[in-house]
């Protein structure tokens, strides 16, 4: 208790307190914009608390690394864009909610899940810390690998009633993880003899491109997020708080999963996001379906991945193991302070283990009121044209995408993933479990790799793999046999030519990539590629091979129901909503190489808000002098780094 009431008089003092405070208005600044990144945020605040006692310097960094997982949720929500990674899976439920005029209740239920799983992870943090290191020391190598398969199995659910799709788009993610050079063997795979690949393809330009073009392409074509011409209020902000405080078992359960599988080291945000979203969905309450405006697809994983950030600080301040990448920059600020990851945290320097307990729930606190707050006002975004909104959001997108490695290669990296999310979504390919593959893949084949040079294949046999390999197992099988009844009762389908082509493409790209694995790699930079590779060809051809067997020439009579997850024929204004977001990316990757970012982004948004049908020149200049203005803002003052020259001015120096 003497050390509680030590930790909360230091943390008392109003210069910690101001710390803590700015750290928490920076996180949500950072949350918000697509394209930073809490990771980018935290190493550039490291260098501003050298000056600091270690208090104020982690109330500075852990406010800001705690909250960037709360704001994060207002472009998925409005725009189906995800802030940062850990949002990818709140955009599904989220962002269907905004579309039905349900905005307000959608951000009172993220908020409000987000406070309560950031001070349960808080609270975890403090109970763990004693007892966490030897847990984490008991668990092995294989066991690690288990989780993380036992997390991918979650794509079964995510798939609605198409497992084997589902399964599909994941190995198709996880072949995708694979590209560059392999951590392993030190080899080129699938690179292409391209340099920009050989750090592997920038997961936030896969989400990018993945979820917020295909989701801006929907907004052109409907003409604003919200349908419904409801104004939003209050009291749809309070009925997403009572909707999380009913729905407590839920977010209790969800918080353990983020704290607890945040402690693991290798179990990334994203991961932590899917499985607490696959959890909720295998129990949907009352209701819309999952995908279709359920509340509870937004409190799940709200709750789990701010939970998170205490459950990650558990291995790294027990002895010295990052759980999360955040947490690995984190260590260099214990470093930089003179902090010895270890049995000294719970000794000399428990005050300030303590205290950093406090900075992550006072954070979420704080954070979600603040938020709260706002909400009716940032609700009332759903109701703005897509004239004015498409090429704002366009904006972030791909000036964030530029930040990135500042190549010409990371435009058309975020557009050909856009397209390809394009085509998933029209083809009722899943997109969240091809995002699960992708962030899951490496860990799976690190951990796979390593067992097997400990123990060959009998690390099979250990009794956690097999519980885990065996429950992950029996949910795919479920699914799959709730998949074939459900086809069974259907009836005809529909002419699926397009489903069946992509089908087949997909099996093809399958056996290109286990025949180049084989063939081209050595044996441990492609026996799990290849393995891969080989569920890819199976799932793919299984799934396409149901497609062609229920494939009827009567077409069902209009209005009658269809099987989720089967493709249906969509009209022309969705062809066009594609082609001119990419059209769009393409007209501002091309001014910002010619004039740069700034002189791009004013032209581009002005020319897009008229080009789009506003009427008002004037509207059109103002939003443009006011994204450029956060344009610099972010990309200028608070992610600071050189731009390239641009073209036109590297001309202007030649002539």
């Amino acid at each position: 208790m003497d050390l509680i009431l030590t930790a909360i008089a230091e943390m008392a003092q109003p210069f910690r307190m101001l710390m803590l405070v700015t750290g928490v208005f920076a996180g949500l600044v950072v949350g918000v914009v697509p394209g930073i990144g809490g990771l980018f945020a935290m190493a550039l605040l490291i260098p501003m608390t050298y000056n600091m006692d270690p208090y104020a310097a982690f109330a500075l960094l852990l406010g800001m690394g705690s909250v960037t997982t709360t704001s994060d949720t207002i472009p998925a929500i409005l725009f189906g864009v995800p802030g940062s990674v850990g949002a990818a899976a709140t955009v599904l439920d989220g962002h269907a909610m905004a579309k039905k005029g349900e905005a307000a209740r959608a951000f009172g239920a993220s908020y409000s899940a987000s406070m309560i799983g950031g001070v349960f992870g808080a609270l975890v943090l403090a109970a763990a810390i004693p007892v966490m290191r030897p847990l984490v020391l008991y668990l092995k190598t294989p066991d690690f690998f288990a989780i993380c398969a036992f997390g991918l199995s979650i794509v079964a659910m995510l798939a609605g009633s198409q497992p084997l799709k589902g399964l599909a788009a994941a190995m198709l993610g996880m072949l995708a993880s694979f590209i560059g050079i392999d951590s392993i063997a030190g080899i080129e795979r699938w690179s292409f003899g391209q340099i920009y690949l050989w750090d592997g393809l920038p997961i936030s330009l896969v989400f990018l491109g993945l979820f917020g073009l295909p989701e801006l392409a929907s907004l052109l074509t409907r003409g604003s997020i919200q349908g419904s011409a409801e104004r939003p209020s209050y009291a749809g902000m309070w009925q997403g708080v009572r909707d999380t405080l009913r729905e407590w078992p839920l977010v209790l359960r969800c918080s353990a999963i983020g704290s607890l599988l945040g402690a693991v080291p290798g179990i990334g945000i994203a991961v932590l996001d899917w499985i607490a979203y696959g959890h909720a969905s295998r129990r949907p309450g009352l209701g819309p379906k999952f995908g279709q405006g359920n509340v509870r697809g937004v409190i799940a994983p709200e709750s789990a991945n701010n939970a998170k950030e205490g459950g990650s600080l558990i291995p790294t301040i027990a002895f010295g193991v990052p759980g999360s990448a955040s947490m690995s920059i984190l260590l260099g600020a214990f470093v930089v302070h003179g902090l010895v990851p270890g049995p000294e945290m719970l000794g000399k320097n428990a005050a300030i283990t303590i205290s950093m307990v406090l900075s992550i729930a006072v954070a979420n606190i704080v954070g979600a009121v603040t938020c709260l707050l706002l909400t009716r006002q940032l609700a009332r975004i759903a109701q703005v044209s897509a004239a004015i909104l498409v090429p704002l959001v366009v904006t972030f997108i791909v000036v964030g995408a530029y930040r990135t490695n500042m190549s010409a290669f990371d435009f058309l990296l975020v557009m050909l993933v856009g397209a390809i999310g394009m085509a998933m979504k029209e083809l009722n390919w899943p997109r969240s479990a091809f995002s699960l593959g992708f962030v899951l893949g490496p860990s799976l084949e690190n951990y796979f790799f390593l067992a097997y040079q400990i123990s060959g294949w009998s690390w099979l046999k250990q009794p956690l793999v097999l519980i885990l390999l065996g429950l992950a197992l029996a949910g795919v099988l479920r699914q799959t046999v709730s998949w074939i009844k459900a086809r069974g009762n259907a009836g005809a389908l529909p002419p699926a030519l397009p489903d069946i082509v992509a089908g087949s493409v997909v099996t093809l790209l399958g056996l290109a990539a286990l025949v180049t694995a084989l063939l081209d790699f050595p044996f441990e930079a492609a026996i799990f590629p290849a393995i891969t590779a080989g569920f890819l060809t199976l799932f793919s051809l299984l799934t396409t091979v149901q497609t062609v067997l229920r494939w009827r020439k009567r077409v069902p009579a209009a209005g009658a129901d269809m099987p989720a997850g089967e493709w249906q024929p969509s009209d022309g204004p969705v062809l066009k909503g594609n082609l001119a977001v990419l059209g769009l990316c393409l007209a501002l990757a091309m001014l910002i190489l010619l004039a740069g970012h700034l002189a791009a982004t004013f032209v581009f948004v002005a020319g897009g808000i008229w080009v789009l049908g506003s009427r008002s020149p004037k509207v059109g200049v103002a939003v443009a002098a006011g994204t450029t203005l956060a344009v610099y803002a972010m990309f200028d003052i608070l992610a600071s780094q050189p731009w390239p020259a641009p073209w036109l001015a590297s001309l202007s120096r030649i002539f």
